[in-house]
């Protein structure tokens, strides 16, 4: 006989830690390509979660919400406990028959200081959401409305593009699309990162002089893996 009681979670989780702001601070400054690169190449979402415009960036604080397919009951529920600086990270299940959100919404998240929305499913009223500047992510757009009567989760690890996001995690977005990383990892991520930039601006100093243009780790690796005998060149 089982004489202990499982505790079972709430469905809404309002507390959890969240990486700290100085590191998002730092974060922003970072392409999502960079950051996804020294994760080792993890935490970057599917490319169909895309900006609305390609001048879009993001940086803040995971705050996860799931919701049945169509049906955004729990997107204003989250809305209303969110803190400034989080971002709204919504597994909307990839369906794209009906918008999860709007204009409405969106001015309403400018308000509340909600730093953006990274949402698997569709949105609506794209043009006037591109002209607030405001950031977010999409699956794309369809002008049909939601359901609002469905009940789901807030602040459960989902799993959203192929990535597990936990509440808290950091999150950073922009033109390519939106990199993930583990809240305890994020500090040592910053790290490499600065690292790798200043790499990456040395490389292309050299390349802009002219050297180093046919790199031999090319050949190496065509070697390695039986394209090129060894000892043979391109």
């Amino acid at each position: 006989m089982n004489d202990h009681t499982e505790t079972l979670q709430p469905e809404i989780i309002r507390d959890f830690p969240r990486v700290a702001p100085n590191v998002v601070k730092l974060a922003s400054q970072y392409a999502s390509s960079i950051l996804a690169d020294v994760a080792g190449r993890r935490g970057a979402l599917d490319g169909r979660i895309a900006p609305l415009t390609p001048k879009t960036r993001l940086a803040g604080t995971a705050f996860t919400v799931e919701v049945r397919a169509g049906d955004n009951l729990m997107i204003h529920a989250a809305m209303q406990i969110a803190k400034p600086g989080d971002v709204l990270v919504i597994d909307g299940k990839g369906d794209t028959t009906c918008a999860l959100m709007g204009t409405i919404m969106m001015n309403a998240c400018v308000q509340l200081g909600i730093a953006g929305v990274v949402i698997d499913a569709a949105v609506r009223d794209s043009e006037e959401i591109v002209e607030m500047g405001y950031p977010v992510y999409a699956v794309g757009t369809n002008p049909n409305g939601p359901t609002k009567y469905t009940p789901g989760r807030i602040n459960h690890p989902i799993s959203i593009g192929g990535v597990t996001v936990h509440p808290g995690d950091l999150v950073v977005g922009d033109a390519d699309g939106v990199t993930v990383i583990e809240r305890a990892k994020a500090p040592h991520m910053l790290e490499l990162a600065a690292k790798k930039v200043a790499d990456e601006q040395a490389r292309i100093a050299a390349l802009k002089q002219g050297r180093d243009l046919r790199p031999a780790w090319v050949v190496k690796a065509l070697q390695a893996n039986g394209v090129l005998k060894a000892g043979e060149a391109l």
